[in-house]
């Protein structure tokens, strides 16, 4: 976490209160760095007054951006008063989510950090088509943020996964920790905590061959998890009590872990952002992502393009 100093904030165009720049100030202010406060708007209407010249419908565009120039610099100026580094920049582009992926690529943002809207009544999140086109195609860690404090004594709760043979799992596993680890050092009590969730017993297996066993089945794939997830915390130190091994589905026992220890932040890994697999970011993290109540830290393989092909397995 100590390398992202070059942040991306992408601002909501329809909210006084901006989360995400909140979020990304409480960063800074630990750890440096500078932010940028990003918005693309459009009006169709300014592009088709035909009774309007090339020129006048030109300066009416540059006009609508100065004056959101103006608000974001209102909304911002105690944090740059503050002494925060905080460039804004508003342009004029058809495509919300395309003009943030194509900003954080042109000037290497090391960390985009976006709002996500609040169900006010099931207290859940709730990802719009905007912010799913985000997670699935930016190539730098995306966080999302809850319109919420940071929580007293916060807590990290890294997703890892335990059951693959692949060595890009094991990689991701480890930077997913090392970064969530880096985070927990300069953000005010945050712990770092693990979660992984193995899977029970198909009831066509046991329907299909009598003499199967069940729940030795059940132990056998619990002790080899227990066995993998002991092996990664002494490898980083992590105390057994601040790990999770759990039989479900991840988009059950994840969210579930997260509520009970009421984590700040969901740290999980996503892969697929080129060519087919950008229409998906891995099965498994995208079903967990749409159960979650809290920030969520969404990173990539750092060679993602090496291992799209793996996407469905994910």
């Amino acid at each position: 976490m100590a390398h992202y100093q070059n942040i991306m904030v992408a601002i909501d165009p329809d909210e006084e209160d901006q989360a995400a720049l909140r979020r990304a100030v409480y960063l800074v202010r630990r750890n440096g760095g500078k932010i940028k406060a990003f918005l693309p708007i459009f009006d169709f209407s300014y592009e088709v007054t035909s009774l309007l010249s090339q020129d006048e419908r030109m300066a009416m565009r540059q006009s609508a951006i100065d004056q959101r120039v103006a608000w974001i610099r209102q909304l911002s100026h105690y944090y740059i008063e503050s002494g925060v580094d905080i460039e804004i920049k508003v342009i004029w582009h058809k495509r919300y989510h395309e003009a943030v992926i194509e900003e954080v690529e042109t000037f290497d943002h090391d960390l985009l950090m976006k709002a996500a809207h609040q169900h006010d009544r099931l207290d859940s999140v709730i990802f719009t088509p905007i912010d799913w086109h985000i997670l699935r195609k930016c190539s730098c860690p995306v966080w999302m943020v809850k319109d919420q404090p940071w929580p007293e004594h916060g807590k990290a709760l890294v997703a890892v996964n335990l059951a693959s043979e692949e060595d890009f799992h094991d990689e991701l596993n480890q930077k997913l920790i090392e970064e969530s680890l880096e985070l927990a050092a300069f953000a005010d009590s945050t712990e770092v905590q693990l979660v992984s969730a193995y899977p029970s017993t198909s009831i066509n297996i046991a329907i299909e061959l009598p003499e199967f066993d069940p729940t030795m089945y059940n132990n056998a794939i619990r002790g080899q998890f227990l066995v993998a997830m002991k092996a990664l915390r002494q490898q980083f130190s992590i105390p057994e009590e601040r790990t999770h091994v759990e039989k479900g589905m991840p988009e059950d026992v994840i969210p579930a872990v997260a509520e009970k220890i009421d984590a700040g932040i969901v740290v999980l890994g996503t892969v697929g952002r080129t060519g087919l697999s950008a229409a998906f970011i891995g099965n498994t993290a995208e079903r967990v992502i749409g159960h979650l109540k809290c920030d969520l830290l969404a990173i990539k393989p750092d060679d993602t393009a090496e291992h799209d092909e793996h996407d469905d397995e994910d």
